[in-house]
């Protein structure tokens, strides 16, 4: 488990903010700051500063109104097989996890009063007594078991099968849950806080009720168009502060944008950095920032031509102007990355992979000798990767000085997760952050992912990943990571020029916002923690 006098640093309030939010007493919170080798008088002070920024008291009442970025009409309420914001938006708001990562990173309880082991391998859970679903059942054991259960059904189609194919035993004992794995892994109380393992009531076969033990009820659930939800009376933490909440996309970004400009919604998610300026210059509207592991990348699948070929997905990495990307594109709202999912505030980052250059002749030379100079290349994207068409757009500027003929096929937001990504030789992604490489790699790099977004297969690196989950030696296991970002940084098809911050549009009467490492609108919680200030 993650201990917040480990993580904190210096001057970082947020995480004490994020504390006291969370229930955190005085005494907790100087240990931290004290652990992290801060003064008393200094902490007093910190702690006044966290205080002040959290003393607005929560205020009751009023109706949420969020525009998300992509509908469709698979839209699912069952969080097993969520794939995209707006599912976990809906999931988050009915449903609860075991754990849940805060705005620091750091795992919290949720569900689960405790989630402990003594060797990583065997897991004992004890829930939180007195919460109900919301249809009046009592939360228990054979809830958990029924969950975790579920997504080794692969009738299921969990998005999170291969995560849970660790699970090779679940018991109960009313509110006493064991977990065993197949293997040592020390990041499963981690696990269990990703928003695919929310827990279901025990049999649920009907998921378009969302009966959850959630901070909301479902009133109404069209999909791809909206839904509406209502306060849960009886929910077991403080909130939620908002009587009802709806949910709708709105899929064209300067239409979202408007929206709020307008007032007709409170929150336009996932906004495009150029829409800052407009943000910044207008009262009627504040710019929410989250500083995320969240990517946007341009898939070439290596079993299908063009990026079958030898050296094709290796010149698009670097025909790809990343600084052009960064300053340009997202208008800073980015760090530059190296075609790996690990970011460099990662604590386990390889420093020593060499930043891939923007280098259009090397490119040229590899595109010649696969034969790609001449005939049309097509790449698929949509408004649903956000800014996957800007980029693009500068993949075929450079591409047209050099004998590229790109061709760009950009397809509506509706259905492109359905109908295109995973499927298109060269398509756009985007990919939210997850909390640990084990999670990063499992989900998208290892040989049997379900969302192996260029059909990468190693079994040297499915070997590897199985090694590292078991080290409790964490210099091994950082060592093992950073070789295993190196090999997908040069033989994976997924191009990643830069980790996006997400920028959220909202009203400035909305309060209680704090950023989270698992997505926008705070990690996809925001209807359950933020109110309606003066």
């Amino acid at each position: 488990m993650s201990d917040p006098i480990a993580n904190w640093t210096p001057g970082d309030d947020t995480m004490v903010e994020n504390a006291i939010r969370r229930g955190a007493d005085r005494r907790e919170l100087l240990r931290m700051l004290l652990g992290g080798g801060v003064a008393l008088s200094a902490g007093g002070a910190i702690l006044g500063r966290a205080g002040a920024a959290l003393a607005a008291e929560p205020v009751k009442g009023g109706h949420l109104k969020i525009a998300g970025f992509a509908a469709s009409t698979a839209d699912t309420l069952d969080p097993a097989k969520a794939s995209n914001a707006t599912d976990y938006t809906r999931c988050c708001a009915l449903y609860n996890r075991l754990t849940f990562i805060d705005g620091a990173g750091l795992v919290r309880m949720e569900l689960a009063e405790s989630v402990e082991s003594t060797d990583a391998k065997t897991w004992t859970v004890k829930l939180r007594k007195g919460v109900t679903f919301h249809d009046g059942k009592s939360l228990t054991g054979k809830d958990v078991v029924f969950t975790l259960k579920r997504h080794l059904d692969p009738a299921t189609g969990s998005k999170v099968a291969t995560l849970a194919k660790q699970i090779t035993e679940v018991t109960a004992d009313d509110l006493t849950v064991t977990i065993t794995l197949a293997a040592p892994n020390a990041d499963l109380p981690t696990i269990l806080g990703l928003h695919h393992f929310m827990i279901v009531a025990d049999g649920t076969t009907d998921f378009s009720k969302g009966n959850g033990t959630g901070a909301f009820i479902l009133k109404e659930f069209k999909p791809g168009v909206r839904s509406v939800m209502a306060r849960n009376a009886n929910y077991f933490k403080k909130g939620p502060y908002f009587d009802s909440f709806e949910y709708f996309a709105i899929a064209d970004e300067p239409a979202r944008l408007n929206a709020v400009l307008s007032g007709d919604v409170h929150v336009g998610a996932n906004l495009n950095p150029r829409s800052l300026r407009v943000i910044e210059g207008n009262a009627s509207i504040a710019p929410f920032v989250s500083k995320l592991a969240t990517y946007t990348n341009l898939n070439l699948r290596l079993d299908l031509a063009p990026g079958d070929k030898a050296g094709v997905a290796e010149g698009f990495k670097y025909l790809i102007n990343r600084p052009v990307i960064q300053k340009s594109v997202l208008r800073g709202l980015a760090e530059i990355a190296n075609d790996q999912p690990i970011p460099a505030w990662s604590p386990y980052y390889n420093a020593e992979l060499k930043q891939r250059e923007f280098d259009p002749e090397r490119a040229k030379s590899l595109f010649q000798k696969a034969g790609l100079l001449g005939p049309e290349v097509r790449i698929v994207v949509s408004d649903a990767a956000s800014s996957s068409a800007d980029y693009a757009a500068v993949l075929q500027q450079a591409g047209g000085k050099i004998g590229l003929n790109l061709v760009i096929d950009r397809v509506p937001a509706d259905g492109y997760w359905s109908n295109y990504w995973l499927k298109e030789p060269f398509s756009a992604g985007n990919i939210n952050a997850r909390p640990t490489p084990d999670i990063m790699f499992s989900l998208f790099y290892q040989s049997s992912a379900p969302w192996n977004e260029s059909r990468y297969k190693s079994e040297k690196f499915d070997a590897m990943l199985l090694e590292a989950r078991g080290l409790l030696d964490l210099p091994k296991r950082k060592q093992i990571y950073g070789d295993m970002q190196a090999m997908v940084a040069n033989g994976a098809g997924t191009v990643i020029p830069a980790f996006q911050s997400n920028l959220d549009g909202v009203t400035p009467k909305l309060k209680g916002l704090v950023a989270n490492p698992l997505g926008g609108m705070m990690g996809y919680t925001l209807p359950e923690y933020t109110w309606f200030g003066a």
